[in-house]
């Protein structure tokens, strides 16, 4: 195989993990409307737990990567009583914890880097019984969490409970109106998704055979520029199911452009720079296009008078 389809691969099966994360922030930034600063540090914890339990406890890796997401499900559930308990702003609220985690990931593994060169992963595995190599096995053991993940999902935010969270971001008011408490809904939906970030940052330490103290800096850049590729490239999606294929395919375009983008020559540390700039980029082009939609049909109207 040359070194370019290596390297597409490799960014397929990377996409493919980090998606996981994008469908934790699709839950809070399009759900819930809230764009949620914990990932940064929940990502990470996801990592560190995976990396204390694998590498310092012995644990199995498909445990680890469990408690990982129960770690992130905890940063979110304090972010969520930050805001609905005691009314902090939800952005004020998600960078006090994600502050406060990156002390706590820290205390979790002891220092800053934790490698995986001598212990099993759920991807080391899985090479060894189907006999692929590490690449193929991340790109299959991330697509089959994140089918696992997209069905769980669907399934339960058509539940009551699923669908009250929907309602919520949809119109807070109403839902409160109607007798539902508002504040147990976002609580339940920030721990569900630091909770998916965890996870996702656990498989990513498996993957890069290391965990890192600071491997979510820049997290919800890469989720919200993932959601945005993926809007564009579904627009016409109207299923829910459809959405959340979006979040995770997004993630997959964006670290195989990413990819390009490395290999036509730019420097590796202009990377962050490029994320926030192609974020900023996908926001305002719909927004400036619809508001020269408007002037122009306001134009051509008041041209007929």
């Amino acid at each position: 195989m040359s070194a370019f389809l290596i390297q597409m691969q490799g960014a397929v099966s990377q996409g493919i993990l980090w998606g996981v994360m994008v469908l934790g922030v699709y839950i809070t930034y399009k759900i819930l409307d809230i764009a949620d600063l914990t990932v940064d540090g929940s990502f990470a914890l996801g990592g560190c737990v995976c990396a204390l339990f694998v590498v310092e406890k012995g644990y199995s890796p498909f445990v680890a990567s469990l408690l990982a997401l129960l770690a992130g499900a905890l940063a979110g559930l304090v972010t969520g009583m930050l805001h609905t308990a005691f009314d902090i702003p939800a952005i004020l609220a998600g960078i006090l914890t994600q502050l406060g985690l990156w002390s706590i990931n820290l205390r979790v593994m002891g220092k800053s880097n934790t490698p995986f060169l001598k212990v099993d992963t759920m991807i080391s595995q899985f090479s060894d019984l189907t006999g692929l190599s590490n690449g193929w096995a991340a790109l299959i053991v991330g697509l089959a969490v994140a089918v696992v993940l997209i069905l769980l999902l669907y399934w339960f935010f058509g539940t009551e409970l699923g669908c009250a969270m929907r309602a919520t971001g949809n119109n807070e008011d109403m839902i409160r109106a109607l007798g539902c408490n508002t504040k147990i809904t976002k609580i339940i939906a920030l721990a569900l998704s630091n909770g998916l970030v965890g996870l996702s940052g656990a498989l990513v330490a498996q993957q890069q055979k290391y965990a890192d103290i600071g491997m979510g800096t820049g997290a919800i850049v890469i989720g919200l520029a993932a959601i945005v590729i993926g809007d564009v490239l579904m627009r016409k999606a109207i299923s829910f199911w459809a959405k959340l294929i979006s979040a995770v395919l997004g993630s997959v375009v964006y670290f195989v452009i990413r990819a390009l983008v490395l290999r036509i020559g730019l420097d590796a540390n202009d990377m962050k720079l490029f994320s926030a700039i192609f974020v900023a980029l996908a926001l305002c082009i719909p927004v400036a296009a619809s508001k020269w939609r408007v002037h122009k049909a306001y134009s051509e109207d008041g041209g007929n008078l």
